[in-house]
């Protein structure tokens, strides 16, 4: 098989074999009631991100642009 590496969500480094600081987040999506539906957003961030601390704020911006793009448009 051959090796993909992935690439970090927030500044789109690749993320090496070699990098053991780095994780990858699935995040869950829920209803209206707050029950897990079976989907997730997957997030992968690089120990670069990670040991500069800017993780948490990425993650939290990834996640509020997805959030963004999933409402509908009133026009």
């Amino acid at each position: 098989d051959l090796y993909i590496p992935r690439k970090c969500s927030w500044t789109n480094r690749l993320i090496s074999a070699k990098d053991h600081a780095s994780v990858q987040i699935n995040v869950g999506h829920v209803d209206q009631n707050g029950r897990y539906t079976g989907e997730y957003t997957t997030y992968a961030f690089c120990g670069f991100t990670r040991a500069a601390g800017e993780s948490d704020y990425g993650l939290a911006q990834l996640w509020n642009k997805a959030q963004a793009a999933a409402l509908p448009r009133v026009i």
